[in-house]
């Protein structure tokens, strides 16, 4: 079956040069101009993903993707940012977006961030496949089901924060480096400036809380990378 990307973006000749590249790239796409109109689309449930351009009239990116997580859909979103701007960018993966692209962009970087998140969205088996759930302290993970619990308490997590954590506890106990995360987690090398790990896992350590010992189980090795603290 055709993999439907849904273009949101008040540029209407940008939309539709990325509408055809994607369709040569084999894509089904369709091209929107407005955030409302792409807030109702996204919620269809006719998409495999999302690109969203921050930066539209009346209903920006950021509150159309805030409306969109508000309905508990989990459906993959790539943020179309202004080039520079890190506030967007922070405060769209705070939301739940899955990653981002700064503008101007070529189609073939754009098609190449959308394949990346479908690979880790859309296989569960993004990083290497277990039997059973992983059990990190009061944190269990159900890989097959991209399902997590915390002290017993289900776990609302995007896709890009379960691939995080996958990775943070199959490696539990030693530190992983942020191009391993990013290589593993996002599917791609990271990129130089990229804030995006941090912002993720800071979202990650909000929703766990605290351990039994009163910290975070997500520990920052300054410089070098994250560690997930096994008890």
């Amino acid at each position: 079956m055709m993999t439907r990307v849904l273009l949101v973006d008040d540029d209407a000749e940008l939309g539709e040069m990325l509408k055809e590249y994607l369709e040569r790239e084999g894509f089904g796409a369709t091209a929107v101009q407005d955030g409302e109109t792409g807030v109702a689309a996204a919620l269809s449930g006719h998409y495999a993903l999302v690109v969203l351009d921050v930066m539209m009239p009346r209903l920006n990116g950021i509150e159309a993707l805030r409306r969109i997580r508000q309905h508990d859909s989990r459906i993959p979103v790539l943020m179309l940012t202004a080039r520079g701007d890190d506030i967007d960018r922070i405060v769209g993966l705070e939301l739940g977006a899955d990653d981002y692209v700064p503008k101007p962009c070529t189609p073939r970087e754009l098609v190449a961030r959308i394949r990346a998140i479908l690979r880790r969205t859309q296989t569960p088996d993004a990083v290497a496949p277990t039997a059973g759930p992983l059990t990190a302290g009061l944190l269990t993970l159900w890989p097959e089901k991209r399902s997590a619990e915390w002290d017993g308490q289900s776990l609302d997590l995007t896709s890009t924060e379960f691939n995080l954590l996958e990775v943070l506890v199959r490696h539990a106990g030693k530190m992983v480096g942020k191009q391993e995360l990013s290589e593993q987690a996002l599917g791609r090398p990271l990129a130089r400036y990229d804030r995006s790990i941090d912002v993720h896992l800071s979202s990650v350590r909000h929703k766990l809380g605290l351990d039994e010992h009163g910290r975070s189980p997500i520990q920052t090795v300054r410089g070098m990378g994250y560690q997930y603290v096994r008890d």
